[in-house]
């Protein structure tokens, strides 16, 4: 076996016969283990509704009552699953369809995704419109956007208990300091990504105005978000606060292409 600099072709010799295998993002192998790892969690979703029907029956709720609530269930889910097909397109250039879509079908976000995958990408020397073509460099990917992601899976069992009951005393002994520091807690959260949109304002003292892109973007995003929760306030929709989300987020990629065919 042979190996390119790369390592993106792998060249098997047998009796004289050179077989060449490309890398590809969209491999229909990669296909076929996504799809099984997702039919289990389809599988693992039936059968806890299932369990859930039964349960009802027997507390002696109503089969009106059931329909109803899977059915309205169903439809809220549309929202959120716009979002997630908005991650999957936005990431498929450069990590194919495979990859998005397990990351953010499992257990994923859009939000930490997309900053993890562009970060690796960045390390490698490549960007999100580069279409990877390195099976080391997806290797990375995959594992900066599962290890960061699973983190979560690993400690919450262990330091919930003890940061919610901790949380729990703030705010019995001083309910304004218990609410300070939740909100302090999820402003540090949002700082975080918000580094992310800042980071290359400063080029713009060198002539670069193209680090404003993504600020005009996220002033966008929370401009229809803001539009959403007044017309939600303003009209008593409240069905509106669960398309929020994907509606600043379409908007706002949308506004993308203008800005930077503006600003470069």
């Amino acid at each position: 076996m042979h190996k390119t600099l790369f390592y993106d072709t792998f060249v098997h010799d047998y009796d004289n016969e050179v077989i060449e295998l490309k890398f590809s993002v969209n491999h229909p192998i990669l296909f076929v283990l996504v799809g099984i790892i997702i039919a289990v969690v389809l599988g693992q979703s039936v059968y806890f509704l299932v369990k859930a029907i039964r349960r009802a029956k027997e507390l002696g709720i109503q089969k009106e009552t059931i329909r109803k609530t899977i059915s309205s269930s169903a439809v809220f889910t549309i929202a959120p699953a716009v979002s997630v097909l908005v991650g999957v397109v936005v990431l498929s250039k450069a990590l194919g369809i495979a990859l998005p879509w397990l990351r953010l079908s499992v257990i994923g976000s859009i939000t930490y995704e997309n900053v993890a995958a562009q970060n690796a990408l960045t390390a490698a020397g490549l960007s999100g419109s580069q279409t990877i073509t390195n099976p080391s460099i997806f290797v990375t990917v995959l594992f900066v956007m599962t290890v960061g992601i699973a983190a979560g899976l690993v400690f919450v069992p262990f330091v919930t208990k003890g940061i919610q009951g901790g949380m729990n005393k703030i705010g019995m002994k001083d309910k304004k300091w218990g609410e300070i520091f939740n909100n302090a807690m999820f402003l540090g959260m949002i700082s975080a990504f918000l580094g992310y949109v800042f980071c290359d304002v400063s080029d713009v003292f060198h002539g670069e105005t193209k680090g404003l892109i993504p600020v005009l973007v996220m002033l966008v995003s929370a401009v229809v978000m803001a539009i959403c929760g007044l017309l939600s306030k303003k009209l008593k929709a409240r069905w509106l606060e669960d398309y929020a989300l994907p509606a600043s987020l379409v908007i706002a990629m949308a506004s993308a292409i203008p800005f930077t065919a503006w600003l470069g």
